[in-house]
């Protein structure tokens, strides 16, 4: 077994992608055999969260403290550096097989109540690939429990860029998150007259991102992002779910010779379950679902 678990190949025309079992993680897509994400081999842990699919929350959570329904509850602190609790529930687990076919693969996971986390959740995660349009991700959630549970979502792909210079992205995104030095939000700001204006597209040159950003656009149900390379790159699409994006660029993907921006869509803010910033609350029985995916870019 390798440390990434099953690994689940899709195929559609010159598309493949592998999708493996722990964290319900895009270890790779490819388009003619070029790297459209970055990409880790497979007995290896997935290095800077690549590709793995964040539930029952996103980004990260202040000492992992939050209240709910009056309740006070501390998650395990996941990111010791920072004292944060990073990421959700879901990335180092071992997601169960659904259904698999040659184009796509989907699969689930309940999250049983725990420390810091007393709820009961099912989630699930399909990737199908498609030979005009490339990925597209749906993911649900419902609450199977008896109470009410607080829930966000989010995914963290990274598109492969030959080096960070050279590499121009689009953000559809009027404001940025102004974050402490613990990667929390303590305020906002318009993007407009600033560096991180990317809403017409433009090269990053010398700027470098470890950001969140909303107030999103999204034309007829949408929102689009764009990562363009040398050799075309590729597009995050995403529904209006998905109210934030968090932006990671990163000069070289380890174990490899290549440089990464992480597009991630989110369903709420980092620390939304302190701020309230695009949280959702799942009553018993009910059920969330959204899509995204990625497009290459001739």
């Amino acid at each position: 077994m390798t440390l990434s678990g099953r690994q689940f190949t899709l195929t559609a025309g010159g598309h493949e992608a592998t999708v493996v079992e722990v964290g319900a993680g895009l270890r790779r897509y490819a388009r003619d055999g070029v790297d459209v994400t970055c990409s880790y081999p497979a007995d290896a842990l997935a290095p800077k969260c690549c590709g793995a699919t964040l539930v029952p929350w996103p980004n990260r959570l202040r000492a992992g403290k939050y209240a709910f329904d009056g309740t006070d509850l501390q998650l395990a602190l996941t990111e010791p550096a920072t004292g944060n609790a990073i990421h959700g529930l879901g990335r180092w687990e071992r997601w169960s097989l659904v259904d698999q076919d040659a184009a796509s693969v989907s699969l689930e996971l309940d999250i049983v109540p725990q420390t810091g986390w007393p709820f009961e959740l099912s989630a699930r995660v399909t990737y199908a690939l498609d030979a005009g349009s490339g990925l597209t991700v749906t993911a649900t959630a419902t609450n199977t429990g008896s109470g009410r549970a607080p829930f966000g979502a989010g995914f963290h792909p990274y598109l492969a860029t030959p080096a960070l210079d050279r590499t121009a992205v689009r953000l559809p995104a009027a404001t940025r998150l102004l974050l402490d030095e613990l990667q929390i939000p303590v305020g906002s700001e318009p993007v407009e007259g600033t560096p991180y204006d990317l809403r017409d597209g433009r090269p990053l040159g010398a700027l470098r991102m470890d950001d969140a950003f909303t107030d999103l656009q999204v034309i007829d149900g949408r929102g689009v992002a764009e990562v363009r390379t040398p050799h075309g790159g590729a597009r995050v699409w995403f529904d209006a779910a998905f109210g934030h994006l968090q932006v990671f660029t990163l000069e070289n993907f380890p174990g490899s010779d290549t440089a990464g921006v992480a597009v991630e869509p989110m369903t709420c803010a980092p620390d939304a379950f302190n701020s309230g910033a695009g949280l959702m609350v799942l009553e018993p029985g009910e059920r969330w679902s959204a899509s995204w995916g990625i497009t290459p870019l001739d």
